[in-house]
């Protein structure tokens, strides 16, 4: 379990500057949580991301979390969730969306979202959704975590590029062979090895190995 940052720098995606002002409006009344940032589609995110980098190269002032709706002109929130997981793997992803419906959980969440809640939810419920996320767990509403569970089993919601890690875990490889043969960073390496082990509930490295080695095939 990690801790949660002294101030953690969010994120706001949504196509509507209404949802985007209720958000912002109350987020700023919480002392450890600070908006830094808003954007109405993929490309204003990303561009706003790579600001970001230009200021410090070193991920500093980059988001710790990306509160993310599904709809948006343009590329979808699914599509950029997958973006974010692969290029910015650091950045954690919470889903704010309408949309009720398992499948969109399961691809949400298949993407490298660690999160989801409908948008009607209370407030105070995204609040406890982004402490939770930022101390390394998932969160899904009540709602959203039953569908989810009735939707798919914990080994399916694994992104391609997490399916990748796993297999080089299972061949015996160490996370510097990980990463060279997949063109990523160590750093890289071990934030997927973490989701990874979020996902299919598993405490430590040795519990990884052996899941990984008796599911080759998944």
């Amino acid at each position: 379990m990690t801790d949660m940052p002294h101030t953690t720098r969010l994120l706001l995606i949504d196509d509507h500057p209404l949802v985007r002002d209720g958000l912002r409006l109350r987020l700023e009344t919480v002392p450890q949580l600070r908006v830094i940032g808003e954007a109405g589609n993929a490309a204003a995110a990303l561009a706003f991301l790579s600001a970001c980098l230009a200021q410090d190269p070193q991920g500093g002032t980059l988001p710790h979390l990306v509160l993310m709706d599904l709809n948006m002109p343009g590329v979808g929130g699914l599509a950029l969730t997958a973006q974010l997981h692969e290029h910015y793997p650091q950045i954690a992803v919470l889903v704010l969306s309408m949309h009720d419906n398992p499948e969109y959980m399961v691809q949400a969440v298949k993407a490298g979202a660690r999160g989801y809640l409908l948008k009607d939810e209370p407030a105070e419920e995204i609040v406890t959704a982004i402490r939770a996320v930022m101390t390394g767990r998932n969160y899904f509403s009540a709602a959203a975590a039953l569908r989810l569970s009735q939707a798919s089993a914990p080994a399916t919601l694994l992104t391609q590029r997490e399916r990748d890690v796993l297999r080089h875990i299972a061949s015996g490889h160490a996370n510097k062979q990980i990463a060279h043969a997949l063109g990523l960073s160590v750093r890289t390496v071990e934030t997927h090895r973490l989701n990874i082990k979020r996902k299919l509930g598993i405490d430590g490295q040795a519990e990884l190995i052996k899941y990984a080695v008796e599911n080759r095939g998944v």
